[in-house]
């Protein structure tokens, strides 16, 4: 088994107390500082764009009863920089990392290529950054770079049109880190059909509304082509399908630095979609996210469907590409019986999901608190190896996440301490 880290940085009030940016930053560097001192084998680093406060004003708030911020980190990038100058040993990932914001594919890949080529001696080191990759979790933060509906009928079919538009960038952003120029013709319109939705109701819905916007809009794909005499894009006029007008339009670009490498870095997209996982592995091979609510039953499909669909240029799939994040409640406290343990964790667990969901909607939904602890890693060491020796195979990827709704910076090292030190020599089996 493999273990990873996971940082938030989420700024929000617990117990009433609200630390400061500066607290905050601080102490994420703290405990990056431990992790790699412990030996754990990757950082990955939540990555969040633009205030969850100023964006209940908006037309497309999704968190309006959030108070805070839930993640300060903007640029995983920027952040590695620090990490890997403050540490000896332990990676870097971004989980995840939005390529449809802040300038899009192009822009993202430019970023990594100066990344890895000013951080070469880290990575000639056998250090490694873990690139994870998505679409977004709120769209709020991709409205201000055009990634919105733009039609009647896109709006209808968000969910579907939004994924469009991350296979494109995604495309976009694979061939501009292997290739030194890339053409936006090199990757064609694409469009929906019947498959692409979850009932054949949705997919009409869509496509009666598309059809009496169809003349507009493909005039809409025209404008946006207007003056770019060296692109060769071609409306898909296939019957029973709905055309999507491309995000990203530009004609050939040359992406540098030209001599960056990428060999240190590894891929991992964040999306359940397996049309996504496939079309990206055309390209590169690239791993995909699961979270801890993920049900079994997908891990497993997932697993079994990447080891024929993986890109094996880097070599065969295995379950460690696939990283899992692990909620953890330790309890080790001097003088108490295993049961008070594991009472005291659970308790713990409870407290930090109750006020995340009051955080998130601004009321508590029991049942629902019920399964987020039920799916919680909680106890003393012992409960804690247990647990996960039970919910995950031998030879998976844990994102350990110690931060959850935590803001007290020895409790989190202590747990970090207690797991590298107490838990995993019981879950592989040895007893140091």
């Amino acid at each position: 088994m493999k273990y990873d880290v996971f940082a938030s940085i989420c700024q929000t009030a617990v117990d009433g107390y609200l630390p400061s940016e500066e607290v905050m930053f601080d102490q994420f560097m703290d405990q990056a500082v431990l992790a790699d001192e412990l030996g754990f084998e990757t950082l990955w680093i939540a990555e969040t764009h633009f205030s969850c406060q100023t964006q209940k004003q908006s037309s497309y708030a999704v968190v309006p009863e959030f108070e805070g911020e839930i993640g300060l980190n903007t640029d995983t990038l920027q952040m590695a920089h620090k990490v890997l100058n403050q540490t000896k040993q332990i990676n870097i990932g971004s989980a995840i990392r939005n390529i449809l914001t802040v300038g899009g594919p192009l822009t993202h890949a430019e970023a990594l290529k100066t990344f890895v080529t000013l951080n070469k001696e880290h990575f000639d080191k056998g250090r490694r950054y873990k690139y994870g990759f998505a679409a977004g979790r709120f769209d709020f933060s991709n409205v201000c770079f055009g990634v919105r509906p733009r039609f009647k009928w896109e709006a209808i079919a968000w969910p579907q049109v939004k994924l469009k538009a991350f296979q494109e960038s995604g495309q976009i952003f694979l061939k501009a880190l292997l290739q030194k120029e890339i053409g936006r013709d090199e990757v064609g319109v694409s469009f929906l059909e019947k498959s692409d939705f979850k009932t054949l109701e949705d997919f009409q819905k869509a496509f009666d509304q598309y059809n009496l916007e169809k003349d507009e809009y493909k005039q809409f794909f025209n404008r946006q082509l207007f003056g770019l005499k060296n692109i060769n894009l071609s409306w898909p006029e296939k019957e029973g399908i709905i055309p999507v007008v491309p995000f990203f339009i530009f004609e050939k670009v040359g992406v540098f630095p030209f001599d960056a490498s990428i060999d240190g870095v590894d891929f991992t997209v964040g999306t359940h979609d397996p049309k996504t996982q496939s079309l990206l592995n055309e390209i590169h091979p690239v791993s995909v996210f699961n979270l801890s609510i993920t049900p079994q039953k997908v891990i497993e499909e997932t697993h079994q469907r990447m080891e024929s669909s993986y890109n094996k240029k880097r070599g065969p799939w295995t379950r460690d590409c696939m990283p899992r994040t692990c909620m953890v409640f330790i309890d080790d406290s001097a003088g108490e019986t295993e049961e008070a343990k594991n009472s005291k964790a659970k308790l713990k667990a409870q407290k930090a999901w109750e006020n995340y969901w009051r955080a998130m909607a601004g009321t508590l939904d029991p049942e629902k608190i019920k399964k987020a602890v039920d799916n919680t890693i909680s106890g003393s060491p012992e409960k804690v190896a247990q647990l996960i020796k039970e919910k995950y195979h031998p030879e998976d990827r844990l994102m350990l996440w110690f931060d959850f709704n935590n803001h007290d910076n020895a409790e989190i090292k202590n747990n970090m301490r207690i797991f590298k030190e107490k838990v995993i020599p019981l879950v592989e089996g040895s007893h140091v």
